[in-house]
């Protein structure tokens, strides 16, 4: 090797010249974008597959009941018909509700089993699959499948069940039950100077991706199943198929490269799965089940909320009482829950706190995650409120945020790992011009518009999982680096590759990142904002260790430079190992391998969480909205004019995606303020806007300016690489911002979400004192 040296060492400034280095933190594009605007990348209902046949699913209208009869004469009859599954006629599946618990699944409660049995237990339950040998041939015939259900009463209505609201299981992993009561908050808001209390009404959302549930069952050789599924964890999907069906692992492999996006909907295993997997089974043949953009409201969505809260505030602004309770719905199959009240007393400080969360069981389909669940109507609420309060005092609504500034969690009684919200405030606020902002409503106006400021805060959870990452530096100087992480269209990809390549001194297409295998090692599902502290601290992690070894074997080489330096002596830059004191010492990776005769160089990472010293903190993410909203009195229209969105998340990683993250997230608070909800029909006990023509979401003429900051902050407890997570921090805060905004333009508070035209013109609530 000493003989190489000569040859390769190069001056460090022409290296870096000839190759700009890789850094974390860096606004880089996403690497998957050319495949998904040229059409190159597969999604799961794009996957080719010889002999395929198609499976459209047959659902019922009926809210309960017990299926008497399935007439399938008809739809058979249609050319190209193969099979037409109920329950009747399905294969064996297993019938334990333990075989279909996935990783996030509630640990009480019985999930819900496609074509088990006859009973029906929400309104757009699969009852049948029709599968042909074409997609229109299938669609045909399952308009022509007639079900005969004997209903029973049924029960839809939130707001008609709080009376009978029972207590949540406490078991489901992620779930933290409200926090024991401090001090008497009763008493306390009783003998409160100003008072605040005020009840909100969140409606049913649902997800919505662009790329609809599909599953495309490949049957291979020796029966192995190759499923290319639209989920947030592939292994999970492997977890639940084997199970449902009794196979071994090794003859199920899902896959999901390409997810267009998700925002929780993919957590938990989807009926389409399920069916294309059993159809395949029966007929031992390829089979794809797709949803129809109205089957996609069948499933799974944000529940339906309630919300009390009650302030009490001495005349300063102080908070002496803090009453917070809500009731989510769930189904009568699970207890799906969320954290909803717990964000008011961990983001204000607050002596006499009580907090309260019940459930309410409807005949609907179990509600699941979506982003930034609980704390999307939770916090939504909390700081409505606290808007209020300010109004009622006649105070800066940011100057009683600071008031009340919580400097750790009194719930937990724990230190935060890191908080910059404070610098959130004063970046966001000062990005806005908030300084300017007259205090009284309807103080300003251009043309026939009111115009009007809010802010609110936003909050969530810092979370981190365990994960592998195994890596492989081979002989040609790329380095493949592999884990069964999901990219639900977050970035992922792009991400995990800069780490790697600001981790080794690589260039970004020497690196390549290969996921969305269940094969693959160890990794979560992508959710809660947990993939980067996860997924990129293994990534790290493995990149450490392979440094360990180059550095390991250059010093075993006959008179090598690097014979008497430490660990610590060596950087890594531009695909050579260089000495830190002497930076004209360098070796291409590549050589150091072909010195020691290897091929490649391998090594693996697990990722575990450091607990103990983690369980000593809380660790969240933050920020702070500033909102300008117009508002036509006369026509109830609102517009979101300008949003600054100030993140406090940890070290960045790459400031382009992140970025893209946020936006996202403060489009869907946009939509979730202004347009998004899905009604039921009670009497029937069905979804009615189940399509895009009325389930309204934000278009390009919704959305004006979005600014970003990030402010400065590296927290090395939430994660080796300083990072939290910017997933949900995005959506949190903005509903209510725009609420508060809409009530400093035109002095109406409005509790129920979406503020449609119709309550944007209404006058308060009376049952509210807000």
């Amino acid at each position: 090797m000493n003989d190489r040296v000569p040859e390769l060492a190069r001056p460090f400034a022409e290296l870096l010249a000839m190759r700009p280095p890789v850094a974390l933190g860096m606004p880089l594009p996403r690497l998957d974008g050319p495949d998904k605007v040229t059409g190159r990348a597969r999604y799961a209902a794009e996957h080719p597959a010889g002999d395929l046949l198609y499976g459209v699913i047959v659902d019922t209208a009926a809210a309960r009941g017990r299926i008497q009869r399935i007439d399938t004469g008809r739809a058979a009859a249609v050319p190209g018909v193969v099979d037409i599954l109920t329950h009747e006629n399905r294969p064996r599946m297993r019938s334990l509700d333990m075989f279909y618990k996935d990783m996030t699944a509630p640990v009480t409660g019985s999930p819900f089993k496609p074509l088990h049995d006859a009973e029906v237990h929400y309104s757009g339950q699969p009852v049948a699959l029709v599968v042909a040998t074409s997609f229109e041939a299938a669609r045909h015939a399952a308009t022509l499948v007639q079900v005969e259900v004997a209903t029973e009463p049924h029960h839809t209505d939130l707001m008609a069940a709080l009376p009978e609201a029972h207590d949540p299981s406490a078991l489901r992993a992620g779930f933290k039950p409200p926090p024991e009561p401090r001090g008497d908050a009763e008493a306390a808001y009783a003998a409160a100077a100003v008072q605040v209390e005020a009840e909100f009404h969140h409606g049913a959302e649902h997800h919505n991706p662009m790329e609809m549930h599909a599953a495309t069952v490949v049957y291979g050789r020796n029966r192995h199943l190759t499923i290319h599924d639209k989920t947030q964890g592939s292994q999970n999907v492997r977890w639940v198929v084997s199970r449902v069906f009794g196979l071994p692992k090794s003859r199920v492999t899902v896959k999901n490269q390409f997810v267009g996006g998700a925002f929780g909907a993919g957590l938990r295993p989807q009926h389409p799965v399920l069916l294309a997997t059993m159809a395949a089974l029966k007929l031992e043949r390829s089979v794809r089940v797709v949803l129809t953009r109205q089957q996609m409201f069948f499933f799974g969505h944000r529940p339906e909320t309630w919300q009390r809260v009650k302030l009490g505030a001495q005349a300063d602004g102080q908070l002496t009482a803090l009453m917070h309770d809500a009731v989510g719905a769930t189904s009568r199959k699970e207890d799906y829950v969320e954290v909803v009240v717990n964000w008011s007393s961990q983001l204000y400080r607050c002596d006499n706190v009580r907090q309260g969360y019940k459930l309410a069981a409807l005949d609907h389909y179990s509600p699941m995650d979506m982003r930034a669940p609980g704390a999307a109507h939770g916090v939504h609420a909390i700081e409505v409120a606290m808007d209020e309060l300010a109004h009622r005092l006649h105070m800066d609504p940011l100057a009683l945020r600071l008031k009340n500034y919580a400097d750790h969690d009194y719930n937990e009684d724990l230190p935060f790992s890191s908080k910059e919200l404070r610098a959130c405030y004063h970046e966001g606020a000062q990005r806005f011009g908030w300084d300017a902002r007259p205090q009284a409503p309807r103080s300003m106006r251009e043309g026939r518009e009111l115009v009007g400021w809010g802010m609110a805060t936003g909050t969530w959870d810092a979370l981190q999982m365990f994960a592998r990452v195994h890596a492989v530096l081979q002989a040609d100087g790329q380095l493949v680096l592999r884990s069964a992480a999901s990219d639900i269209g977050t970035g992922t990809l792009t991400v995990m590759t800069q780490i790697g390549a600001a981790s080794m001194g690589m260039a970004m297409e020497d690196v390549r990142f290969e996921l969305g295998d269940s094969n693959l090692p160890v990794a979560p599902i992508e959710g809660g904002s947990s993939h980067v502290t996860t997924i990129g601290s293994a990534v790290q992690g493995v990149c450490e260790r392979l440094q360990h070894k180059l550095w390991e074997l250059a010093r075993k080489q006959p008179n090598s430079p690097f014979a008497t330096c430490r660990f610590h002596d060596v950087g890594f830059a531009q695909g050579t190992m260089y000495l830190r004191f002497e930076r004209d010492v360098t070796v291409r990776l590549t050589d150091i391998l072909a010195a020691a005769g290897l091929k490649e160089l391998e090594e693996k990472y697990l990722m575990l969480p450091a607990v103990l010293k983690q369980k000593k903190y809380t660790r969240a993410v933050h920020s702070a909205v500033f909102c300008e909203v117009k508002v036509d009195e006369e026509l109830g229209t609102v517009r979101v004019t300008r949003v600054v969105s100030a993140i406090a998340a940890g070290r960045i990683m790459n400031a382009q995606t992140a970025r893209s993250q946020i936006i996202g997230g403060v489009v869907w608070g946009i939509s979730q303020a202004l347009h998004e909800e899905t009604q039921a029909d009670q009497q029937l006990g069905r979804f009615m806007n189940h399509d895009f023509a009325q389930y309204h979401v934000p278009v390009n003429a919704d959305i004006h300016d979005i600014d970003v900051i990030f402010v400065d902050e590296n927290d090395r407890i939430a994660s080796r690489l300083g990072a939290k997570g910017v997933g949900e921090i995005g959506l949190v805060g903005v509903a209510a911002a725009i609420c508060n905004a809409i009530h400093h333009a035109t002095g109406r508070r409005i509790l129920s979400l979406p503020m449609t035209p119709d309550k944007v013109m209404a006058p308060a609530s009376p049952s509210s004192n807000a």
